[in-house]
């Protein structure tokens, strides 16, 4: 005859553990060696039967005292059988362990839907109405899966609890009805439109509000648009994620918006008013006397609203000084004599006043 191991190796507590660490340890070795996680598995089987005999005589105060005292020969006389030791799993674990061998209700699918918006959109802000393909209830027979004019009945072999107690050896457990799966119920008559699955495939029309200032990345969470929950559980969420395509004439930083504007070299030097191109139309920018190439001015509060406020950035625009490429022989003379009252020279080694107006490179010859 095997000798029996110690209870409390084989739970892999200490002896001094109380209720609640013997009731923990039960728990894990329970569920990993479950006979409905491991069918056929005999190794597996009487490990599950060793661990649940050692919890019987742990969880009871008087048992582990003899126990502790005695060992196993101090259980002797006790009128315990155990081949009928009577542990209802349900009391063990309740919900943490019966989605194992139940079905219970389960949250419907969340879905992802990937929106294109434009560059105006964010900035001004938008309805729009979305299709989304999603798993929803039968309309027909509103999710029972009956034919119309009918309904399920109670399963008979489980009386509608979509489980059965099974004794095994010295435990009791309870699985999932084989004849309704665990519905509680049985369709005599399914409904055709969904076959009696009680969910069809649809495509719905869903509006949405883009806030002004959203980006690329943004997310929505439509709460209950998402697919149909399982046994009267809850739909999931639909989660829109925010695209913002490109622009053909502004860049977006963060809340400014860049663009870029061709001024002449007199404006560059002189200073004066210009427009600009904004989203919304003409804008004036006041150009500074002594503008350099590539500067960057700023016209406020034209650029992408910052989310939920009541500012927004500001229109970046970008200074290109066109340099004239034919010029008179007056203008030609005259912007000689401006060079000289510099004391620069158009044809100076290093490259003067002259050269920088025309853009060239030392490499090149002048005209």
């Amino acid at each position: 005859m095997t000798q029996k191991r110690d209870y409390y190796e084989i739970l892999n507590v200490n002896r001094d553990a109380d209720a609640d660490e013997i009731k923990k340890a039960y728990r894990k070795l329970a569920i990993q060696f479950h006979p409905d996680k491991n069918p056929g598995d005999k190794v597996a089987e009487d490990k599950f039967k060793e661990a649940t005999e050692a919890y019987e005589v742990l969880r009871d105060a008087e048992k582990r005292s003899r126990y502790d005292r005695f060992g196993h020969a101090g259980l002797e006389g006790m009128g315990i059988d155990f081949g009928d030791l009577g542990i209802n799993l349900d009391d063990v674990f309740g919900d943490v362990f019966g989605d194992l061998f139940r079905r219970s209700p389960k949250r419907g699918r969340s879905l992802q839907y990937n929106l294109d918006v434009t560059l105006e959109d964010v900035i001004h802000g938008k309805e729009v109405t979305i299709q989304v393909p999603r798993i929803e209830s039968c309309p027909t027979c509103e999710g029972s899966g009956a034919k119309e004019g009918t309904r399920p009945t109670p399963c008979p072999q489980c009386h509608g609890r979509g489980q059965i107690s099974q004794s095994q050896g010295f435990f009791t457990m309870s699985r999932t009805c084989p004849r309704c799966r665990g519905a509680g119920t049985i369709i005599a008559e399914p409904c055709q439109p969904c076959s009696g699955r009680g969910v069809v495939r649809n495509t719905r029309d869903i509006k949405l509000n883009i806030d002004k200032g959203v980006d690329t990345g943004f997310k929505y969470q439509l709460r209950g648009e998402g697919e149909v929950g399982v046994n009267g559980a809850p739909p999931g969420d639909l989660i829109v994620v925010i695209h913002v395509e490109p622009h053909e004439r502004f860049q977006r930083d963060r809340n400014d918006l860049i663009t870029s504007a061709k001024i002449s070299f007199v404006q560059a030097t002189l200073g004066g008013n210009i427009e600009v191109d904004s989203i919304d139309g003409k804008e004036e920018l006041h150009i500074p006397p002594g503008t350099q190439w590539g500067a960057h001015l700023r016209i406020p509060n034209k650029g992408v609203p910052h989310y939920r406020r009541s500012y927004s950035g500001d229109l970046v625009v970008r200074v290109e000084i066109e340099t004239p490429k034919h010029l008179s022989t007056e203008q030609r003379r005259a912007l000689e004599e401006f060079a000289k009252l510099r004391g620069e020279s158009h044809q100076s080694e290093h490259g003067g006043f002259w050269d920088k107006l025309l853009g060239r490179h030392d490499d090149e010859d002048p005209e």
